[in-house]
């Protein structure tokens, strides 16, 4: 039988894979999923900086802090772009660049905190129901389920509210700039969103683990059907599939969470990449022998 504290690392779980993937199917489509790399790294220094500058490591300024890099990262990277140099190399040099200062200001100004390396690769999904939100003096629940789950809300909103203008500068920015969308604050909209579910992800899953579930079951919903909305959903359902699955492997022979979680991602796209029923290499072969 399934104790409490499974079910609170599962849901947590599914609720990151849920929203990361969702976001995702976006960079996929407009072919930038790297940035999530981006900013997913960038997080770090805006921990640190937010820390040296509050000397707290609580919610409001680490959000706040990781928020900001992670939309300065992918502003650096389109700048870079802009200027010439191609979209791998930017997200290359930015996520590293950031990346690498965030390890320089850890080392030398917060050394003592509760903030190393390693916690920011792998997560600590193992510990997420101890942390718990409080409110009233009553329990509700792990903190970092509450955070996945209303930024995969406000996405979900968002995402609601402005669908046809996201399919539109996702597919064709140069129609939509004719039509007079903003196509500049449609993007930034979009890559805010980004930066929140994985700002918000990152705390309890790691870099690892957000940057798998920001591009994998996006780029393997892609493999499965034709339409941006069923591409959303299935993007989900792919997602929390693999969160399952990961846990379930990861319990059973004692791994890390987060690497069984990635790697079960990688095997669900590795199928579909085989047996897609249209873009499957079994599928296009059969389609040459005709």
């Amino acid at each position: 039988m399934m104790s409490s504290h499974d079910f609170w690392i599962l849901l947590t779980a599914a609720l990151v894979a849920a929203g990361l993937g969702f976001i995702g199917c976006f960079l996929i489509v407009r072919r930038l999923s790297m940035v999530g790399d981006a900013i997913s790294h960038s997080v770090l220094l805006g921990i640190v900086a937010a820390f040296l500058l509050t000397g707290s490591l609580g919610l409001v300024p680490v959000v706040l802090g990781a928020g900001t890099a992670g939309l300065l990262s992918t502003w650096t990277v389109e700048l870079l772009r802009r200027a010439g140099l191609q979209e791998d190399a930017a997200t290359g040099v930015t996520f590293t660049s950031f990346f690498g200062l965030g390890v320089v200001l850890l080392t030398l100004y917060a050394g003592d905190v509760h903030l190393d390396t390693q916690h920011v690769l792998y997560g600590d999904l193992v510990y997420v129901p101890f942390d718990e939100l409080v409110w009233r003096g009553r329990a509700l629940g792990p903190r970092a389920a509450w955070t996945v789950g209303g930024a995969f809300l406000a996405s979900l909103t968002l995402t609601g509210m402005f669908f046809k203008e996201f399919k539109l500068v996702a597919f064709d920015p140069a129609l939509a700039a004719v039509l007079g969308l903003p196509v500049a604050l449609i993007n930034g909209l979009q890559m805010a969103m980004v930066s929140l579910v994985t700002v918000a992800a990152f705390d309890s899953v790691g870099a690892i683990l957000a940057v798998a579930m920001l591009v994998v079951p996006g780029a393997t919903a892609y493999l499965l059907v034709d339409r941006l909305e069923r591409m959303l959903a299935a993007s989900v359902l792919v997602g929390v599939t693999a969160a399952l699955i990961g846990y379930g492997v990861a319990s059973r022979w004692d791994l890390s969470i987060a690497g069984a979680m990635a790697g079960a991602a990688g095997l669900l796209f590795t199928m579909a990449f085989l047996l897609g029923p249209r873009h499957g290499l079994l599928a296009r072969w059969r389609a040459r022998r005709v």
